[in-house]
Formats: C-alpha cells, sequence, structure tokens
C-alpha cells in the first residue's frame, strides 16, 4: 500500500479506537438503564454495533500488520502499479476510473487488478476473471 492509504487506514483506526468506541460504551450503559436486558432491543443492538466496531478494528490492524509500503514513484513512470489510477476502457466502449489499491480500490490480486499491473497508457490486456475473459484498453495512467 502507499503511505497516503497507510495514513488513511491509521486515521480511521484513531478514530474506531477513540470516539467510536466512546460512543459504543456511553450506548450500552444508556441502554441498560432500560430494564430487563433479555427483552432490550436497545442493548442488543448496542452490543451488535461493539462487534461490528471491535470486528473493524481488528481488520485494520491486521491489514497494518501485514502491510508493505510501496514505492509511489514508480508508478510515476506511467507504468500501473499499487497505487496508480488508471482510465480504461471495456470492449463495449463503457469507461471506468480505477485504483490500484488494496484500501478502498481495485486489489492488486483480483484478476482486473492483476492484468493491469505493468500495463501502459494504449496497452490491451486481457482481464481472465471466473465468469469469463474480457479485454480493456488502458486510456491513462496516473499517480
Amino acid at each position: 500500500m502507499t503511505r497516503s492509504q497507510k495514513a488513511k487506514l491509521e486515521s480511521e483506526l484513531r478514530e474506531l479506537e477513540g470516539p467510536g468506541r466512546a460512543e459504543v460504551v456511553q450506548a450500552i450503559a444508556t441502554a441498560r438503564g432500560f430494564g430487563d436486558l433479555s427483552e432490550n432491543f436497545e442493548y442488543h443492538a448496542a452490543k451488535n454495533d461493539q462487534g461490528l466496531l471491535e470486528h473493524r478494528i481488528r481488520q485494520i490492524r491486521d491489514r497494518l500488520d501485514r502491510s508493505v509500503l510501496v514505492d509511489e514513484t514508480s508508478s510515476a513512470s506511467g507504468t500501473i502499479g499499487v497505487g496508480s489510477k488508471a482510465e480504461i476502457e471495456d470492449e463495449h466502449g463503457e469507461r471506468m476510473s480505477v485504483e490500484i489499491s488494496s484500501v478502498g480500490g481495485i486489489s492488486p490480486e483480483s484478476p482486473l487488478g492483476r492484468a493491469l499491473l505493468g500495463a501502459k497508457a494504449g496497452d490491451e490486456v486481457d482481464v481472465h476473471a471466473p465468469k469469463g475473459a474480457w479485454r480493456v484498453r488502458v486510456l491513462s495512467v496516473g499517480v
């Protein structure tokens, strides 16, 4: 992942671990005051929210622990790499802007990501996906 992607994840983690956890704890405390916990919808909803929050925190921590920073200057060469943004066009003329990223973009391990890595503007690449192969043309590459 790029430095900016790592910073984005670290920022989200700080938000979830600080104010996010505090909100959930407060919601649970408020719901406890409503009485019998066995029939208390607010309490169960707050506990569910807590579980989802803790799951997301674990996901982000794991992703950060396993992350490898990539050199963004290599993407400036006009070749698609991790952190690159590209505009592509499929065989039907549909255009799409993509970012190769494991954080909020097209994963480099996905069929489209694998096909685009190393491509330059003007290249045509074949994408081999589970539902069949298709071809895309790279219109532009940026960082």
